[in-house]
């Protein structure tokens, strides 16, 4: 077992905060009480009939517009035990996990955060991370003054951990607090192996939490999700939202999974109101039987044109290797030059090709550690595939069929491509 101890692991102001706490924490509102303890306006919000009703006409879903004037719930444990029904699951362990297990938050990135103030000392402490991997973890760190140790994965197609590395890193660098890993990876589309996460959990001798975000899990096989394991492991962990597989990023909910202790310390850290009335509806809607039936319908049909882009993607001249998996909703794909082989240039030229000249936006990611050459690509719909193939076979065949570019924009592909522009 690991010897995590939360207390010498957090950060002591952390560990000594009183959650903020209002008058109906203490008091509960049964709907007749008249409510003057928190300089809300009685008269209520700023929305004519015809706008309440506009906003709630044919949604489905109950949003109480008219109690906008009031703060929301603070604790939002009835979506919580609807994510916590989700992902019990009983595929990791026998236990449950419960409301207590939970923290709720603005999208995954505001979990990111918590968990970097929670633990981490600015100035002292540091992250591990792997690479190719999503980028807001740095972000976050170098905005908290925290250090960052890079793992990469093990090379593509693959995109393993590289756990002897890992744990020989855990062992020797001093002041790491936290590992945070991604799984389906972003930009890989890989799950990470179960065992490989349980052999780090189970390091000897590093006090840390081991975080996995798990944005694009509901791509994965059924069973992927690690969620309910945290049920098991002090120092787990498990990041989800509801911006990708449930189309709901313009919400922006995002749950973080762990110990009844780590998700108090979250809860206690977190702004009182943190997730205004209409996302807690929405979330609860789509978290609903009725919610995911819809969900898994879009899946399905994500899922029909991602197998269509692994089969007609290779089929174009100038696409290379699928490098990564296939567990989310996006692949990623190697664009080649004349000769073949994998290429910055060309890849950033589509890239811009596409944007500028197709009006389709892709993503560049040759930068990135083990993806030289490689764009990533978001599952559309089927009409929107069907553009992108036929986009994507144009601006290759524009690019490696020598069009001219003006001297000073070869220079700045040039650059781009090595990595010295953004």
């Amino acid at each position: 077992m690991s010897p995590f101890n939360l207390e010498t692991c957090a950060r002591s102001n952390i560990l000594a905060l009183e959650p903020y706490r209002c008058a109906r924490d203490d008091y509960k509102d049964d709907g007749t009480n008249i409510l003057l303890d928190a300089n809300e306006n009685a008269c209520g919000p700023s929305l004519t009939p015809s706008a309440v009703a506009a906003a709630s006409t044919g949604s489905g879903v109950e949003i109480d517009f008219l109690g906008l004037h009031r703060y929301p719930d603070p604790h939002q444990r009835d979506l919580k035990q609807l994510l916590c029904n989700l992902r019990n699951t009983h595929a990791h362990t026998d236990k449950s996990i419960t409301p207590d297990n939970l923290f709720v938050g603005v999208g995954s990135d505001e979990a990111i955060d918590a968990l970097l103030r929670c633990f981490c000392v600015p100035g002292k402490d540091r992250i591990l991370v792997c690479p190719p991997t999503y980028g807001m973890y740095s972000v976050s760190a170098q905005v908290n003054d925290v250090g960052i140790v890079k793992v990469p994965l093990l090379p593509a197609p693959e995109f393993g951990l590289d756990v002897a590395k890992i744990q020989e890193a855990l062992s020797t660098e001093p002041n790491v607090k936290m590992a945070y890993f991604c799984s389906p990876g972003n930009p890989t589309g890989s799950v990470l192996a179960k065992d490989d996460i349980k052999k780090i959990l189970e390091h000897p001798t590093w006090n840390g939490i081991v975080v996995l975000d798990e944005a694009y899990v509901d791509f994965a096989p059924e069973g992927s999700s690690l969620a309910e394991w945290v049920a098991e492991w002090p120092n787990l962990v498990v990041m989800q939202t509801l911006s990708k597989a449930f189309g709901m990023a313009g919400i922006r909910l995002g749950a973080a999974f762990a110990a009844p202790p780590v998700a108090r310390l979250l809860n206690s850290l977190k702004a009182p109101y943190n997730i205004s009335s209409p996302t807690s509806a929405l979330a609860t809607y789509v978290v609903s039987d009725d919610g995911l039936a819809a969900m898994r319908k879009n899946m399905d049909r994500l899922v029909r044109q991602r197998d269509r882009l692994l089969e007609e993607l290779p089929k174009i001249k100038g696409v290379g290797r699928l490098r990564g998996g296939i567990e989310s909703n996006f692949l990623l794909f190697e664009m080649l030059n004349a000769e073949g082989k994998p290429d910055n240039r060309v890849a950033l030229a589509v890239y811009e090709t596409l944007a500028e000249n197709k009006g389709v936006v892709v993503r560049f990611r040759g930068k990135e550690h083990g993806c030289l050459g490689c764009l990533r690509i978001t599952v559309g719909t089927e009409d929107e595939v069907t553009r992108f193939l036929q986009a994507i076979e144009q601006a290759l065949a524009e690019v490696n069929g020598g069009s001219t570019q003006a001297p000073a924009d070869e220079a700045k592909k040039e650059t781009a491509a090595n990595g010295v522009v953004a």
